[in-house]
């Protein structure tokens, strides 16, 4: 994701060369700032939605709201949709012309998400917990990762500056949140209880929050730019078919990403009979190997040495994730923790890996629109590619809702496809299967229709094993 985050977060700003002069030279003491308090907040940010899968099993455990029982599993995905959806706009927003109010805005959402977990801590009904921990304190967060992360790219932004290896400490940071604030958070809850807990996430929140945005200021060659005329966001790109083949991709991958996030510790409890403590470990490993293969696809979408192409790259994390659910999530049986910690690791592998694939996707557009004599706003781009992204990841959250009522699949109940999981555990797949579908781009209508006819006879033949399995 290291190279993700270097290209998209370059604001490709066509500056004026005045303005280019006037670029004071940063110094190593201030860049440094910015790196940590932009580790810092990854804390605030992407803490919640990475362990909400703890959140999530309390819930189910000890049922207290008035309302749809089943709307908690909505919880988690519609925060990192919300989040995502609003990123085009916040983007676009706090690129240039309110540059200057990047940290009044910053310090807004950090009240805002503040609020929002205090006021989810009194929640009655499963409408409030819903709009407080789903939707306000996303919204906060958001705040805060737009306008910070937009300071951070352009602190990196000039030459010998390694924005790469920053981009890849923040996404590393990020990681690392996502394995210890599952631990964190059930050890809360077992010490003080559900409402204390997310009584000190919100001072958790405020606290690291604060730390962060005052170590990442605003670039100076933004924080006057309000004061010039503005320029128009380049919208040419929207003529390409590139951006929507790679966004309908994007759609499908997050569609199933969220998934396991939220229910592989009540599936660990209920299903596999392991302890809550087990599925707070899954949860745990199944974050800890983002860590790595974020810069290694990174690494891989811009390596000179081994060339593959965009869309070959682009296709190996939701493939290799497809097979991971099938392989291991869905045949998993009572008992096995062993299965699922395979599917935790390389699931989390590879779906974590994934956006770091879009620094090859947002320099074919960019590509495309250089052949074409055409500006490109790469900042504004990775904006939009994120609101897809939280497209999925909404549209995913509610099917699960109806996924799990939807019955058994017609499979060996010894397995996790024979389970009321087995809708989620097959739609987790195909989504991963479809948002690897990049890699048809140069292919031919009959070549598809194979592959697709491939697919199917690999299918059967894995059902027809799966009920001679059964009868014996």
């Amino acid at each position: 994701m290291a190279t993700t985050e270097n290209l998209s977060l370059q604001q490709s700003q066509v500056l004026d060369p005045a303005d280019a002069d006037s670029r004071p030279r940063e110094s190593r003491t201030t860049k440094l700032c910015v790196l940590v308090g932009s580790g810092i907040l990854q804390l605030p940010i992407w803490g919640f939605g990475m362990s909400y899968g703890v959140f999530q099993e309390y819930y189910s455990n000890n049922w207290t709201f008035a309302g749809d029982r089943s709307i908690t599993g909505v919880i988690g995905t519609t925060a990192n949709g919300v989040m995502y959806l609003s990123m085009p706009f916040l983007f676009a927003l706090f690129t240039r012309r309110w540059a200057h109010r990047r940290r009044l805005a910053a310090l807004c959402g950090t009240a805002m998400a503040c609020a929002s977990f205090l006021l989810s801590s009194y929640s009655r009904t499963i409408t409030h917990l819903l709009a407080t921990q789903g939707v306000t304190s996303a919204l906060g967060c958001a705040l805060i990762y737009s306008t910070t992360t937009l300071s951070l790219g352009e602190w990196y932004s000039t030459s010998g500056s390694n924005r790469a290896i920053a981009y890849g400490i923040v996404l590393s940071c990020k990681n690392i949140v996502g394995t210890a604030c599952p631990f964190l958070i059930r050890a809360l809850i077992d010490a003080y209880g559900y409402q204390r807990t997310v009584q000190a996430w919100a001072a958790i929140v405020g606290g690291t929050s604060l730390l962060g945005i005052l170590m990442t200021p605003t670039h100076p060659s933004t924080a006057s730019v309000h004061r010039t005329r503005a320029r128009k966001i380049p919208w040419h790109f929207l003529r390409h078919r590139s951006i929507y083949f790679y966004s309908s991709a994007i759609i499908f991958q997050s569609s199933g990403y969220g998934i396991p996030q939220t229910y592989l510790g009540s599936y660990a409890k209920d299903i596999a009979l392991l302890s809550g403590a087990s599925g707070t470990l899954l949860l745990a490993v199944f974050n800890t190997p983002g860590i790595v293969s974020s810069i290694f696809f990174g690494w891989l979408s811009d390596n000179q040495r081994f060339r593959l192409n965009t869309q070959t790259v682009a296709a190996i994390p939701p493939i290799a994730s497809a097979i991971a659910t099938l392989l291991f999530w869905g045949l998993t049986t009572p008992g096995n923790i062993g299965l699922l910690v395979v599917f935790s690791i390389t699931f989390g592998f590879f779906s974590g890996g994934y956006s770091a694939t879009w620094g090859g996707m947002l320099k074919q557009m960019e590509r495309e629109s250089a052949e074409r004599n055409e500006a490109i706003d790469s900042g504004m781009l990775y904006g939009l590619l994120n609101g897809v992204r939280g497209i999925g990841y909404a549209s995913g959250g509610f099917a699960s809702v109806g996924l799990l009522k939807a019955g058994v699949v017609p499979a060996s109940s010894r397995f996790g496809y024979g389970t009321v999981y087995g809708p989620l555990i097959l739609f987790t797949a195909l989504s991963s299967v479809l948002g690897g579908w990049v890699v048809l781009w140069r292919w031919d209508l009959r070549r598809l229709l194979l592959s697709v006819t491939q697919i199917a006879e690999i299918y059967q033949a894995v059902d027809t094993r799966l009920v001679s399995l059964t009868e014996d």
